[in-house]
């Protein structure tokens, strides 16, 4: 029986951990592929206090050693259930089960991928999932958007603050965002918005070096020369398997101020619970609070 299992090994859940571990209490984080979580993949972490500049691998490695040497227990099994009985929460995985009194539900979400040949070996060398993560790291280069939801144009504006020019491409002939957003793209002059445009291929093998695109109406291949490309098509949340005893907005897990769901005893943190701000130091604020409430909830 633990005190707390985490479920997810990224920055909000090493960061419960930690905080839980230095009040003594016992700490299972299960972590279906590997620690670090998204943030693992950037190339360079800069917007993280302490830190000038570290890779989010580096940064990964640093808070996982830490909670380590704390005691905390750590699997690399992929969670498939949690039930809730008289004494706490039952959790199962791919190979075991596991008892404990209180549950946090870290496990992030996915960005969507364009499912393209060398997508996953690119990602974090020219492939990007987060302008505002990496967007600064091409100041003063054209930069590529492609997208047509509110996350793409918010990150096309973004971009036009530092860099002279911003390719803005949609797989339709509309945009799918606020109409704000849209009057302030095509009122940009740094912007260049191209529609039906579907990307068919990257190009480069260790590094990005362009995108082959094929227009839907006239089928035309055209292909741009480029380093870096930011793909925003959407999150995939994956709390279906919870919703017994968490309520969900559009596939985010709800909870309140203390990070708490309406289950007792069972919380919920980061990109996975619905937020504005999805940012590697939101989620270490969110695993802070969780794991404060956890221990007044154990206590």
């Amino acid at each position: 029986m633990f005190d707390i299992i985490i479920v997810g090994g990224g920055p909000s859940g090493m960061t419960a951990a930690l905080y839980a571990l230095r009040s003594s209490k016992t700490v299972l984080i299960l972590e279906k592929e590997s620690f670090g979580g998204q943030i693992a993949t950037s190339p360079r972490v800069e917007n993280f206090p302490t830190h000038q500049s570290i890779s989010g691998l580096q940064l990964s490695d640093l808070m996982f050693e830490q909670i380590m040497n704390l005691g905390a227990n750590f699997e690399l099994e992929c969670v498939t259930d949690i039930q809730k009985n008289n004494q706490g929460f039952i959790v199962s995985t791919n190979y075991h089960t596991y008892e404990s009194k209180t549950v946090i539900i870290a496990n992030g979400v996915k960005h969507r991928r364009m499912n393209l040949a060398n997508e996953e070996h690119l990602i974090g060398k020219g492939i990007s999932y987060c302008a505002v993560c990496d967007g600064a790291f091409y100041k003063g280069q054209e930069t590529y958007v492609i997208g047509d939801a509110n996350s793409a144009l918010q990150y096309a504006l973004m971009l036009a603050n530092y860099c002279p020019k911003v390719h803005l491409f949609t797989l339709f002939d509309r945009f799918f965002s606020d109409d704000i957003l849209q009057k302030r793209v095509l009122t940009n002059n740094k912007i260049e918005v191209r529609h039906n445009l579907n990307l068919i291929s990257y190009v480069g093998e260790t590094q990005l070096e362009g995108l082959t695109f094929q227009d839907t109406k006239t089928k035309e291949i055209i292909n741009f020369k480029t380093n870096n490309v930011f793909i925003a098509i959407g999150q995939i949340p994956n709390n279906d398997m919870f919703k017994n005893l968490v309520d969900l907005d559009n596939g985010y897990i709800v909870v309140d101020q203390n990070m708490e769901t309406k289950t007792n005893g069972l919380f919920a943190i980061g990109d996975t619970r619905v937020k504005q701000v999805r940012q590697l130091v939101t989620a270490c604020n969110d695993g802070a609070i969780a794991a404060v409430s956890a221990l007044k909830y154990l206590d």
